[in-house]
């Protein structure tokens, strides 16, 4: 078979989706030899974005979410004369007659509009038109799955639920060593809470930093709190919300680091912490599970569905709930232990091989319902 991935966004970040399109492109090709697969990338990108026999590249000058997209996209695509086309980043040429796959990260776009930049929203308003010209929907959890089905309508049997995994670079490594490498990069302190994501509203950093503020305040408990991930949209509101309560010489602002670095940081960290009102499916607390790292959570969408038993949930909404879910970590010896055994655990039942298969089969799926 004769399969097409557009790995086109991989160009601008390598977080989120293009993570996800790079780990499955990799798992694809080593599982199975025997097909072969072509990246689509941005022509900008200066090197192939995986190098395998299986693996061939085709460079386009159509970039990414362009608003001149779907008027281009289809002759591109129709060009790698493929069996079967991936969209990893939702939208697929809407106007392509050939088998096609979609992934479906999450809704947020439809749950929460006012986090959405124009651009965005003009590009994902194409939603209607995508679920319903797919052929297969690739959804990375029961969560999405859910959404897809009461928000648009789309057949329970068109969907097939299929999660993510942490890159096996992520794992247990002793902390003085960790710390050795974080330190030689970083100018952080030595005791630190970790957040991990993009700085945009959907993540709820004003809430961690409120909670922050409470537990130096009412807890007296003191690590840094270190953030690694880009500015995103309506990322002023946060820098200016630390400063108005006084804890810019208590935040680090790491911006976007790369998988080693935050290798690193995910095993140094006292503990990862993501408050987030939604996620698809939330990489970065089974990232820091991977490496033995105790996580706080939000116990909305997906995210109680990726930790299960492993961390601790708390209401997003509720910044004394995150505060003392902080505290609790912080000063328990025995649960922290708990939250490490049961996190390297639950990480072990995701995997990028049999994420692979599994869309393997959704492309031969597509394929027969398009015959």
């Amino acid at each position: 078979m004769h399969i097409g991935i557009d790995a086109r966004l991989v160009y601008h970040t390598r977080a989120g989706i293009g993570e996800y399109t790079l780990r499955l492109t990799q798992a694809l090709a080593k599982t199975f030899r025997e097909h072969t697969f072509t990246l689509l990338q941005d022509r900008r990108s200066r090197q192939p974005l995986l190098e395998a026999p299986n693996i061939k590249i085709a460079y386009t000058p159509v970039p990414s979410h362009h608003r001149l997209e779907q008027l281009l996209l289809p002759w591109v695509v129709d060009r790698l004369a493929t069996d079967v086309f991936h969209s990893p980043d939702f939208i697929p040429p809407l106007r392509r007659a050939g088998p096609s796959v979609i992934t479906i990260h999450d809704l947020a776009f439809l749950i929460y509009p006012h986090f959405l930049t124009k651009d965005s929203a003009r590009y994902y308003g194409q939603i209607d038109r995508a679920v319903h010209r797919a052929h297969c929907i690739i959804a990375v959890s029961e969560s999405t799955k859910h959404d897809l089905i009461k928000k648009l309508g789309v057949p329970e049997d068109k969907i097939r639920v299929i999660y993510e995994a942490a890159d096996p670079l992520f794992r247990p490594e002793p902390r003085q060593e960790a710390l050795q490498h974080v330190q030689a990069l970083f100018e952080i302190p030595e005791d630190y809470i970790l957040f991990v994501g993009t700085i945009e509203p959907r993540k709820n950093i004003p809430g961690l930093l409120r909670a922050y503020r409470r537990l130096r305040d009412k807890y007296k408990l003191t690590p840094a709190l270190v953030l690694a991930g880009a500015p995103g949209w309506l990322s002023e509101d946060v820098y200016k919300l630390v400063n108005d309560l006084a804890l810019k010489p208590h935040c680090f602002f790491l911006g976007r680091v790369s998988s080693h670095d935050l290798y690193h940081l995910y095993n140094a960290a006292l503990c990862l912490v993501h408050p987030a009102f939604y996620e698809g499916f939330g990489l970065p607390p089974l990232e820091a599970m991977a490496c033995g790292t105790p996580v706080v959570v939000s116990n909305v969408s997906s995210l109680p569905e990726v930790v299960g038993d492993a961390a601790l949930l708390v209401d997003p909404k509720n910044d004394e709930e995150i505060t003392v879910a902080l505290w609790r970590v912080l000063t328990d010896s025995t649960l922290r232990a708990q939250l490490r055994a049961k996190g390297l655990q639950r990480a072990e039942a995701f995997s990028w091989e049999r994420a692979a298969r599994e869309t393997m089969e959704v492309y031969q799926k597509a394929c027969d319902c398009a015959a």
